[in-house]
């Protein structure tokens, strides 16, 4: 049957969007090699909305959906060793009670498709990224809205439970001295692209440096854990679909993750529950999250100032250097303009916190 102009125009603005992404026959000639799905035919391929750092593509063959996931065109430096981080720990959490998708086969050779990259199982599901606001029926019933938040909560409590030397990530991290190295890697990070003060930020690291809890835990982190970076399963009630985007996974203190979801949080009497993307209308509090969290993981929340001190702190220094190279012309993704006054907020955000919190007795 002959195709329709729209199909037409569709495969049209696919393949310019794919262009220097994906070569579909040296992609197939790679799934055979690896015994993919599909043996002997040609990809189709369609580029999936989402993430600001790297691309994600859809791609079916065999009857089967999958996704590919690789760096952008220009590849930063680091970022294909960045893929294999990411297909690494998928693997690793093959047999867990973390919600993921199934990592299908990972290329270390640039050959193939000019970075790194690997193939995992499609998830059929929804992310706020893709979505205007709640689709319903959370929209609309609030009561419905909350588990999303608990399903959040409790997919990394599960994942601070794996055991990761018996997952095969010995390696992976050094969890010793984790959280003691954190300021001076990530004000090291943000030098080698600084081109402007940020406020706060000194003053936070200054004030974290002071208070490196003495015992910690250690165990597999996302890293940059978020309503963005999760789906979730259509229709209620709320079930978490995959944790995705695990290119900052490393092993280290896995309360970090907490804090990286806490630091935007509203907090109770606020007025405003609408942060970024998300409106936390119907949300639980911080405390009934940090509650959760300390069941469902059994560690001790205590410091989770310090905690959330050290999210803001990174977070700063993270987003600054996406928001560096799109000032300087090296990055295409126009979302990353938006990080320039996110950075400021966090800076500042993070020295607010370490004067207030009660932490800021201690020595």
């Amino acid at each position: 049957m002959p195709k329709s102009g729209e199909q037409v125009a569709a495969q049209e603005t696919a393949a310019k969007a794919l262009k220097g992404l994906v070569d579909a026959q040296a992609l197939a000639r790679w799934m055979d090699a690896e015994g993919l799905p599909g043996a002997g035919e040609l990809p189709e391929l369609r580029p999936i909305a989402g993430g600001a750092s790297n691309e994600i593509i859809e791609l079916r063959r065999g009857g089967r959906r999958m996704v590919l996931r690789r760096p952008p065109r220009k590849v930063p430096a680091g970022r294909n060793e960045t893929m294999l981080r990411e297909y690494r720990v998928l693997s690793a959490l093959r047999d867990s009670a973390v919600p993921h998708a199934r990592v299908l086969g990972g290329c270390d050779d640039e050959g193939v498709l000019g970075a790194f990259f690997y193939v995992m199982d499609f998830v059929d599901g929804w992310s706020p990224m893709q979505t205007d606001g709640w689709p319903e029926p959370f929209a609309s019933d609030l009561g419905l809205r909350r588990g999303l938040a608990l399903e959040l909560v409790d997919a990394i409590a599960a994942l601070s439970r794996v055991d990761w030397r018996a997952a095969g990530l010995e390696g992976f991290g050094k969890p010793e001295g984790f959280l003691e190295r954190q300021v001076d890697r990530w004000l090291h990070h943000w030098s080698r692209f600084r081109f402007r003060e940020i406020p706060g930020l000194e003053e936070a690291g200054q004030w974290l440096r002071r208070r490196v809890p003495r015992h910690y835990p250690t165990g597999i982190i996302h890293g940059d854990y978020q309503f963005a970076n999760v789906m979730f399963q259509h229709a209620a009630p709320a079930r978490m679909a995959a944790v995705v985007d695990w290119e900052m996974s490393t092993v280290g203190d896995p309360i970090l993750d907490l804090a990286w979801l806490l630091m935007g949080w509203p907090e109770e009497g606020e007025g405003d529950n609408r942060m970024g993307y998300v409106d936390y209308s119907g949300m639980p509090s911080r405390q009934e999250i940090m509650q959760r969290y300390a069941a469902g993981s059994s560690l001790d929340l205590a410091h989770i100032d310090y905690y959330v001190v050290l999210a803001r702190f990174k977070m700063a220094c993270v987003l600054e250097g996406g928001y560096a190279r799109y000032v300087q012309g090296g990055a295409d993704n126009p979302k990353m303009a938006a990080f320039g006054d996110i950075v400021l907020e966090m800076g500042r955000k993070a020295a607010e916190l370490a004067r207030q919190s009660p932490l800021a007795a201690t020595s």
